[in-house]
């Protein structure tokens, strides 16, 4: 009896506030604009599509991106089921037997290729052992069966391209400038990549890696700009920064090897003595470096790097700007290339 009378007071709270509650709440009309590029309107005090996106448009892009990738799955899932069962060969046997007989009968996965893996994820020795081989060499086949599908997707659909519908989100693109900052590529190219990094960074590391890997394909085609956003928790990335643009001062080739030197051995290359070190090594003029790091000559324009990513939504490092499409972190080269060769086809 005690029970239940709790159970009906505790019900009357609830309907209490909720009553009360909607009393206090302003009243939202979900209609169609009465003009264009208005997102709400209350009387005459109005919310533009403008203001609405200001400060939100990388995390409004990856939920839409979220959205875009779980439909196309779907899409790729129901041409797969589609073009299989118009097979002869599909007519008796399940989705799993047509994909091994098939589509997938050559996957196989060496022992190689899992000892590849582990050195590749950097898997410490005492980790492994037969279970935690046997998940490898699972998901390589997974892996490696995604790609035979793919294969075999684009053979059957080869003199009949998919043509796909559904609104593909495009990523925000801010109003970066190339500016006097350190580059390497055609200074006219079609495709500009602007970077924000830091060189204490690890994934901006990983950020120069594929870099390299981009300069390597698309050559002259594609003008990088190296800009710097050193973070404050970083010890020595400030001074790492000047220091790159020390070596800059002398020639840009300076910079590069002045880059690539400092990301490589980040462990020992970034306090003054490593600086100094450093660019010993390439060769620069170590007289003429050692004073213009010591007067912090190049800290204003740091400063200024620092601003100008704050003001175009960097918020972590690295963060690249493809043609003013911003692309967060060292994701994979994949994602750069769908973007530049998009870009190059214009």
């Amino acid at each position: 009896m005690k029970a239940a009378k709790s159970l009906f007071v505790l019900c009357l709270l609830f309907v209490f506030a909720a009553c009360s509650q909607g009393n206090s709440k302003p009243s939202y009309l979900f209609k169609s604009a009465t003009k264009e590029g208005i997102a709400a309107k209350a009387g005459e005090v109005e919310i533009t599509n403008a203001e609405l996106m200001e400060g939100i448009e990388s995390e409004v892009f990856e939920h839409e991106s979220k959205a875009f990738e779980v439909k196309f799955n779907k899409l790729k899932s129901l041409f797969l089921q589609k073009i299989m069962d118009k097979d002869p060969l599909k007519k008796g046997i399940s989705n799993d037997e047509y994909l091994n007989k098939h589509i997938s009968k050559d996957v196989k996965i060496s022992e190689k290729e899992i000892d590849a893996f582990i050195k590749d994820q950097s898997i410490p020795a005492e980790h492994i052992n037969p279970q935690v081989r046997e998940k490898i060499k699972n998901y390589l086949e997974i892996e490696r069966k995604k790609e035979a599908v793919d294969k075999w997707l684009a053979e059957q659909t080869k003199k009949t391209p998919v043509e796909v519908y559904i609104p593909k989100p495009r990523r925000p693109t801010f109003p970066v400038e190339a500016g006097n900052a350190p580059f390497a590529g055609d200074k006219d190219a079609k495709v500009t990549i602007v970077e924000f990094s830091d060189f204490q960074c690890p994934f901006c590391a990983k950020g120069a890696d594929l870099l390299k890997k981009i300069k390597d394909k698309y050559g002259k085609k594609v003008k990088v700009v190296f800009k710097n956003f050193p973070l404050p928790f970083h010890n020595h990335a400030e001074q790492a920064a000047v220091a790159s643009l020390c070596a800059n001062e002398q020639n840009s080739a300076l910079f590069w090897k002045m880059h690539d030197e400092m990301f490589a051995n980040q462990e020992t290359a970034l306090d003054p003595e490593g600086l100094k070190k450093t660019a010993k090594k390439i060769g620069a003029n170590v007289e003429a470096f050692n004073k213009c790091l010591l007067e912090n000559k190049y800290l204003g324009q740091v400063k200024a790097d620092m601003e100008e990513g704050k003001k175009v939504g960097v918020k972590s490092t690295p963060s690249f700007f493809v043609n003013g499409q911003l692309v967060n972190g060292a994701q994979p080269m994949e994602v750069f290339a769908e973007i530049i060769d998009e870009e190059l086809a214009r």
